[in-house]
C-alpha cells in the first residue's frame, strides 16, 4: 500500500499508482508475448457508431504504417527473444492500407499466423486486393486468417451499428473468402443484451446456412466483445482484485501482446500496451520493444470491464 494519500471520490482511473480508494493499482507485467499488432491506420471506409478507435474515412490520426516498419519490428522480436507466434493487423480498416498485403506476406514470410481484422466491404474486395489475397492463400494456406467484423447474426442489429446494407456486403466478402478457401473468423458484439449462448446460436445458424467454416462456439473463432463504453462506472482493479477474483496477471491480454501505430505527425512509430486504448498516452510505452516490456498500469475503464472482468481478447 502506497503512502500517498487517497484520491477525492468520483477520482476513478487518475493515479496511475493508487485507486479513488487509496488502494494499490494492480499491474501486468509482458509475461508472455505471443502477439504482436500493427493498427495500419484509423481510415476506414465506414464509420460506425459505436467504433472505439472513432475510425472513418476522415480519421487519419493514425497514419499508414508500410511493410518497411513492419519488418524493422520483426526483427525487433528476434533480437529480443519475444517467443511470438502471431502478428495482428487492424485498423480502421486494414485493407485501405495500399501496403497491407506486402505487411501481410512480410509477417508469413518470417512463419508467423497473421490475423488480419477486415469489415470484408469493399476494400478488401477490390481487384488488386483479392489478387494479392488469393497469392498469400496459396503460398502460406491457413497461416493466414481473416477475422470479419459481423456485430450480429442479424441485419437489423449489424446495420444499426454500420449502416444500411452494410450487413448484406459483408456477406459477399465472407462468401468470396468461403469460396476461395481462406480461413475465416468473426468478431460481434453483446451491446444488444443477448446473453452468450444466445448470440452463439444465432451466429451457429448463420454459418451453417452459409456454409461458413466457423466454429461459433469457439470464442477464438466467434469473438463476442463487450460494449467499450468509457462513461459507465466500473470498479478499479487493485492488487486484491487477484485473489477475490480467482484471476491471475498472465490471463490479461496486456501480459501477452504490444501494438504498434503511427500517430500522425511523429516522427515515427510507437509501442503501446493495449490495441484498445491508441489515444491514452499514458499506454504509450515507447518507440521499441524493448521499452515495451515494461509493466502496465491497469489504470483505464477498459482494464476493467474489457479485460479482466470481461475476459476478453483481441487475439485468436
Amino acid at each position: 500500500m502506497t503512502d500517498q494519500a487517497p484520491l477525492q471520490p468520483g477520482g476513478k482511473f487518475q493515479h496511475p499508482d493508487i485507486t479513488a480508494k487509496g488502494e494499490e493499482r494492480a499491474s501486468v507485467s509482458l509475461s508472455d508475448p505471443k502477439t504482436l499488432w500493427f493498427n495500419t491506420g484509423t481510415l476506414c471506409n465506414i464509420e460506425c457508431a459505436n467504433c472505439y478507435i472513432e475510425s472513418s474515412p476522415t480519421n487519419d490520426a493514425l497514419v499508414y504504417l508500410t511493410r518497411a516498419d513492419v519488418e524493422d519490428y520483426l526483427d525487433q522480436i528476434e533480437d529480443r527473444g519475444w517467443p511470438v507466434t502471431e502478428i495482428g493487423f487492424t485498423g480502421g480498416e486494414p485493407f485501405m492500407n495500399p501496403e497491407m498485403i506486402a505487411m501481410a506476406e512480410a509477417a508469413l514470410l518470417r512463419g508467423y499466423d497473421v490475423l488480419i481484422l477486415t469489415n470484408a466491404m469493399r476494400p478488401m474486395m477490390r481487384k488488386t486486393v483479392r489478387e494479392g489475397l488469393l497469392l498469400l492463400r496459396l503460398a502460406f494456406g491457413d497461416k493466414l486468417t481473416l477475422r470479419v467484423s459481423l456485430d450480429h447474426h442479424t441485419p437489423k442489429h449489424h446495420d444499426t451499428e454500420r449502416g444500411k446494407g452494410s450487413y448484406e456486403k459483408t456477406l459477399t466478402g465472407m462468401r468470396w473468402l468461403r469460396d476461395n478457401g481462406f480461413r475465416m473468423a468473426v468478431a460481434g458484439r453483446t451491446v444488444w443484451g443477448d446473453d452468450d449462448a444466445t448470440s452463439r446460436r444465432g451466429y451457429a445458424n448463420l454459418f451453417a446456412r452459409e456454409n461458413f467454416r466457423i466454429d461459433a462456439m469457439n470464442p477464438g473463432e466467434t469473438v463476442l466483445f463487450p460494449e467499450m463504453d468509457e462513461t459507465v462506472d466500473v470498479p478499479e482493479i487493485t492488487t486484491a482484485c487477484w485473489g477475490i477474483l480467482g484471476k491471475q496477471p498472465e490471463e490479461v491480454m496486456c501480459a501477452s501482446s504490444r501494438m504498434v501505430i503511427r500517430r500522425k505527425g511523429a516522427a515515427g512509430p510507437a509501442v503501446l500496451a493495449c490495441t484498445l486504448l491508441p489515444y491514452s498516452p499514458e499506454f504509450e510505452l515507447g518507440s521499441t520493444l524493448a521499452e515495451a516490456e515494461r509493466p502496465v498500469k491497469l489504470n483505464h475503464p477498459h482494464c476493467a470491464k474489457f479485460c479482466v472482468l470481461g475476459g476478453a481478447s483481441c487475439s485468436a
